[in-house]
Formats: C-alpha cells, structure tokens, sequence
C-alpha cells in the first residue's frame, strides 16, 4: 500500500511539474491597441466601403533618429527605405508574434486591424511605449483575388513620407515633409493579379505624427473592393 501511495504521489508531482512548464511556455500578454486597432477575428478581411485597406502585419518602429522631415528628399529616402534592416525584410511573408533583429533591436510583428481608415502608427508605438519620433515603420498584407483586376491604381497618403511596393516591384514614393491626405499619390496603372499579391510599405517620420491609409482606384476614382485581404 505504502509502495502504491509513494508511486501515486511521485506522479502528481511529475504532473505538476509538466503542467507549470507548460504555463511557462505560454506566449506573454499580447499587448492592447484599443481603440486604435484590434486583433482579426476572421482569417480574411474586406476593405472598407471606400476601399481602405484596414488589416495590415506592422512591424513595431525601427529607430532613424531625424531632427526635421525635411531631409526626406527623394535620394535620402531611397537609400533609406532599400538599406536592409532586418533579413528577409523584402522577401519573407512574416507572421504575427514573430520577431526580428534590426541592429540592436528586437522589434515583433503585429497582425491587426485598423478602428479607421489611416492606420495610426504613432498610436500602434505610443501604445506599446515605443519609439514613436525619429522612427521607420514596416507594413505588410496580402491581397486574394479571384480573377484579374486590370487598370487599378494604388492610392496612398502618408505622414510623413512612405515607398510601396507591390509584388516586389516599387509603384510609388512619397517624398518630403507631409501631412496624412487621403489619395495623395496615386500610382501608374497597375493589375493586380489572380491569386495573391504582396503590398509592402515603408513609413518614415522625425518629429511628429504618424500614419498611412491606402485604397485602389479604378480609372474613374472609384474605390475597388472585389478582393479579400489576408495576414496569414
């Protein structure tokens, strides 16, 4: 009897133990971005009615310490905006809650959706009491279409200045000291093709706020909405 007691009691304790490396394992609270953002509750979005893109993979700010915006000429911006801060910044597909090195910092992804249609960054730093001046943000999402959708155009407005890409290739560049506009640049016509396409886009800021919305167009201004967007 003593023998089955001991081999019972050796066992809740193994159990314990197990459980609390479990708990140890568990992922941290996840930060809280209300009311700016929210976490996804579906795997695939649409963009709102006037066509902004609201769920997007941001990764938290890398520091570029800038006294003014007004270096945010089109030369600086490209050197700054293709200098490789972390590896696979142009090419992997990152996934929320992964982290990355950028110099000495280690900076996570972020898959939310935005409360409006401009994305608050400064908000998406203040919130997790990062960086938020002299700062470079990294966006990321994915567009599924189920055909082609020819003639569309990239519409963006960025505080400050910001460079987009779409599978890869450049569209558009924002350059200087700017405001958030709505469809401030609009890109050359562009298709975005069946399947999946990768929208990436860098946003850069000194002093101030910070922010992106984007949207596309078709040839007569209209949003265009008959897409899903995804982070996964």
């Amino acid at each position: 009897m003593r023998k089955h007691l001991l081999i019972m009691a050796a066992a809740i304790a193994a159990a314990a133990v197990f459980a609390l490396g479990l708990q140890a394992k568990k992922p941290s609270k996840a930060p809280l971005f209300e009311p700016y953002f929210s976490y996804p509750a579906t795997d695939t979005a649409r963009p709102d009615s006037a066509g902004f893109i609201r769920r997007w993979l941001l990764l938290d700010p890398i520091e570029k310490p800038n006294r003014s915006n007004t270096v945010f000429t089109d030369s600086y911006l490209r050197e700054a905006f293709r200098t490789e801060y972390f590896p696979g910044q142009f090419t992997a597909w990152p996934v929320s809650g992964q982290t990355v090195r950028a110099g000495k910092q280690k900076l996570a992804w972020h898959g939310l959706d935005s409360s409006l249609f401009n994305v608050k960054l400064f908000r998406f730093a203040t919130l997790q009491e990062l960086p938020h001046y002299g700062v470079l943000f990294w966006a990321v999402t994915a567009i599924d279409c189920e055909e082609d959708i020819p003639d569309v155009r990239m519409a963006v407005g960025s505080n400050s200045a910001s460079m987009w890409w779409l599978d890869g290739e450049e569209v558009l560049l924002l350059s200087g000291d700017r405001r958030m506009v709505q469809d401030d640049a609009v890109s050359r016509r562009l298709t975005l093709r069946k399947g999946r396409n990768i929208v990436r886009g860098a946003i850069i800021n000194g002093p101030g706020m910070s922010d992106f919305c984007l949207r596309f167009i078709d040839e007569q201004g209209r949003p265009v909405t008959n897409f899903t967007v995804s982070i996964l």
